[in-house]
């Protein structure tokens, strides 16, 4: 099962939600292909929610530039 960790590169200030550069998830999945591009990114999304309590999910579609995503295992 491989491991991504995905990281915020810059600040993002949208909708009421703050990202701060450095705050990062790691997300075991099935499929080898990067968890951002996939499924809407809902697995991102509820890995944010749980690690951090912020619901990402409004400005997902803005994140794209700001996500650095690292297979780590």
């Amino acid at each position: 099962m491989p491991l991504y960790q995905v990281t915020v590169s810059r600040t993002v200030a949208s909708n009421g939600i703050r990202l701060e550069p450095g705050m990062q998830v790691v997300i075991p999945t099935q499929t080898t292909t990067n968890p951002v591009s996939v499924n809407g990114g809902k697995d991102v999304i509820a890995v944010f929610q749980r690690v951090y309590g912020i619901n990402i999910s409004s400005i997902f579609q803005t994140l794209g530039a700001v996500l650095k995503v690292v297979k780590i295992g």
